[in-house]
Formats: C-alpha cells, sequence, structure tokens
C-alpha cells in the first residue's frame, strides 16, 4: 500500500513537470516570434528607423540576433515535445545556459530600460515606427525571459534530476572532485566578488577607472547594465561558494540556480561587450573595459565548469544510493 501510494505521487509530480513543460515551451516559442520577424525585416533591410541600422554591420548584428531567435524557437519545441529527451545534452545545455544568461537579467531590468531606450532613440531622431518595433521586441523578451526558463525547468527535472533536490555529500565517493571543486569556487568566487565591487562603484557614481572626458555619457542604460553585472557577479559568487563548501545548505536549487544565471550573465553580457562595433563607446577607461570585460568571459566560463562539475559528483553519488537501495530490497 505505501509503494502504491508513494508510486501514485510520483506519477502525478511527473505529469505535473510534463504539463509545465509544454505550457511554457509553447508560450515561449510564440513570444519570441514578433522579434524573430522583426530581426529578419531589419537584416532584408525592411521598415529600418534609422539610416545607421541599414549599414552591413548593423545587419550582421540583426541576422546574428535572428539567428539566435530561431534557436530559441527549436528549444522552446524540444522541452515542449517527445523528440527533445533524446537530444544531446550540450546541444541544449550550451544555448539555453546562454539565453538564461542573457534573457533572465534582462527581464529584471527591462521596465525601466525598455521605456529609457525608447526615449533616447526619440531624442536622437529615430524614426516614429521605432517606437512600435521595440514595444514588440520588450514584449517578446519579456514573455520568452518568463517562459523559456520555466519550460527549461520541465524539462531538467525529467532529464537530469541530480539537478534538483537537497545538496548531497559526495565527499566519500571514489573519484570525486570536491578539493578542485573547493579550491576553485574560491579563487574565482573571490575574483566575482572583486568584479561585482567595480562595478557596483562604477554604477554608484564613482568615476575612478573612468575616462574624465566621458563622465558625462554615462546614462541611466549605462548605470544599470553596470549595476547588473555587479549584482550576478556577487550572486555567482554566493552560490559557487555554497556550492563547493563541505558545509553545504541543504537548499541547493537555489545556489545552483545563481551559478547557472550568474556564469551565463558574465560569459554572454561580457563577450557580446566585447565583439560589439560600438564598444568603444563605453566610458570606462579602455585598459579596463578590456580587463573586467575578459574578466567577466573567463568567470562565466570556469563558473559554469564548475557547476557540470558538482551535477557530475551529485549523479554519480545518486547512482551509489540507488544501487544501494536496489541491493537492500534484493536482500530483503
Amino acid at each position: 500500500m505505501r509503494y502504491d501510494r508513494t508510486t501514485a505521487l510520483e506519477e502525478r509530480q511527473a505529469s505535473r513537470w510534463s504539463t509545465m513543460r509544454r505550457r511554457y515551451g509553447y508560450g515561449a516559442a510564440i513570444s519570441v516570434m514578433p522579434y524573430f520577424l522583426i530581426k529578419i525585416a531589419w537584416t532584408l533591410g525592411l521598415f529600418i528607423p534609422t539610416e545607421q541600422m541599414g549599414d552591413t554591420s548593423w545587419r550582421a548584428i540583426n541576422a546574428a540576433t535572428a539567428i539566435i531567435a530561431a534557436i530559441g524557437i527549436l528549444l522552446a519545441l524540444a522541452f515542449s515535445m517527445p523528440w527533445g529527451a533524446r537530444l544531446p545534452a550540450w546541444l541544449v545545455a550550451i544555448p539555453v545556459w546562454i539565453g538564461t544568461g542573457l534573457l533572465v537579467p534582462m527581464l529584471l531590468l527591462a521596465p525601466v530600460l525598455g521605456p529609457a531606450a525608447m526615449l533616447r532613440d526619440q531624442e536622437a531622431g529615430a524614426a516614429g515606427v521605432w517606437a512600435l518595433e521595440q514595444l514588440f521586441v520588450m514584449l517578446s523578451l519579456v514573455g520568452v525571459s518568463i517562459c523559456l526558463p520555466l519550460a527549461m525547468a520541465g524539462y531538467a527535472r525529467t532529464r537530469w534530476p541530480e539537478a534538483f533536490g537537497n545538496s548531497m555529500d559526495y565527499s566519500q565517493l571514489p573519484g570525486n572532485t570536491l578539493r578542485l571543486q573547493q579550491i576553485m569556487g574560491r579563487l574565482v568566487g573571490i575574483g566575482c566578488i572583486l568584479l561585482g565591487m567595480i562595478k557596483v562603484f562604477w554604477a554608484a557614481g564613482g568615476t575612478i577607472g573612468i575616462d574624465p572626458a566621458r563622465l558625462e555619457e554615462r546614462d541611466m542604460w549605462w548605470h544599470l547594465l553596470t549595476l547588473s553585472t555587479g549584482a550576478w557577479s556577487f550572486a555567482g559568487a554566493w552560490g559557487l561558494i555554497v556550492l563547493t563548501s563541505r558545509s553545504r545548505s541543504r537548499r541547493f536549487v537555489p545556489r545552483m540556480a545563481a551559478v547557472w544565471v550568474s556564469s551565463g550573465m558574465l560569459f554572454s553580457y561580457n563577450l557580446f561587450s566585447a565583439i560589439r562595433t560600438d564598444s568603444q563607446l563605453s566610458p570606462e577607461h579602455p585598459v579596463l573595459r578590456m580587463l573586467t570585460t575578459q574578466a567577466g568571459i573567463i568567470f562565466g566560463i570556469v563558473m559554469g565548469m564548475m557547476l557540470v562539475l558538482v551535477l557530475h559528483d551529485r549523479r554519480q553519488a545518486m547512482s551509489e544510493q540507488h544501487q544501494g537501495l536496489s541491493s537492500e530490497n534484493e536482500a530483503i
């Protein structure tokens, strides 16, 4: 009887996760469609609000973001349909890691940055249709920022159960990487704290490291994005240090989520900052801008690698536990 109740409870939970996976997966695919269509139009030179966006470099950027949007639609469908479970893990995890790093921080900033960007472009003389296009872009980004992570959670809960549940002790597991995790976790954690302090200092109005001739160029957009980078650096440092310490909290998922989003954010935002055509417009001193940007990329990659090691050891520990339970049941 107890077995039947446990099985029924597990089946109900699996059904809820499956429903969430389909519902939010379809929601993400629908939400990103306006963004996808607008980016295709701009790539083809249609409905361009400013002459600058007709340049080859801008069309290339719009083409790249259209491809990213198409990948987002495919991932959302993969989360919703049975064939998604047969995809290679890396083919799913890497785009989602980058995507959540881009979208989740932007979701928190969109209510402020969206109107600020529209006002700034109108003051710069952009065409009236630009405001409508930006509105559709913002709605798409907000919709996919909400739906895609939830669809991913339902997908991951089924495919990678080791990413959920409470913390577990795998220090006695043969071949574990706990010592490496602790060393790298502390080093990267300290680096993220230093990066966060620099970013928060700049966002709060600090002028050390800012080009004196460009102090007036620090607008709301720059302040909020800089503050966001600093805040996520702190969140990632906290999550990583807790995950890799021996005295780990039982609540694993919030720490894992903090490291996942923070590492993806540091990698994707700083990579975009490094390759964008207008990076010279940033008011930081060029050397410091280069150092903080490269540090963010490196910290993001290493944090992601540390998270993979933690999840690998958790999977091994879960496998050992299941084998132990199977042996006990056979003995009984």
